[in-house]
């Protein structure tokens, strides 16, 4: 497994310990040199989504990967964490829907989150 696709697989894994909505994973290799994946999750409050972003940093933290960049956290509407090869977006169920990642980058395969674990 890659380091990417680990780093990957302990977001996601972070972000389903802490109940995380719909969370989507990316493959934007082809499409951009920003970074190999984009993560989407919501959360129901900004309770949820502050304490997804606190999972994720935890997680990814403890595996030696830190984040170059976060953005968001205050207001908990859509935290961005840029981790270099991976970048995780936490939104609330609203801001998601308005943003529309999925749509902005439906270019990239959108894969599922098990078989990052592979």
């Amino acid at each position: 497994m890659s380091d990417t696709k680990a780093m990957a697989a302990l977001a996601v894994e972070a972000l389903e310990d802490k109940k995380a909505i719909d969370v989507t994973v990316i493959d934007i290799r082809n499409v951009s040199v920003i970074a190999d994946y984009f993560i989407i999750a919501s959360g129901s409050n900004k309770n949820q989504v502050q304490a997804l972003a606190d999972n994720v940093s935890e997680a990814l933290g403890k595996a030696g990967y830190q984040a170059r960049q976060v953005e968001g956290y205050q207001s908990a509407a859509w935290v961005l964490m840029d981790y270099t090869d991976i970048i995780v977006h936490v939104f609330s169920e609203q801001d998601r829907l308005f943003y529309d990642l999925e749509r902005i980058w439906r270019d990239g395969i959108q894969i599922d989150p098990k078989t990052l674990k592979d």
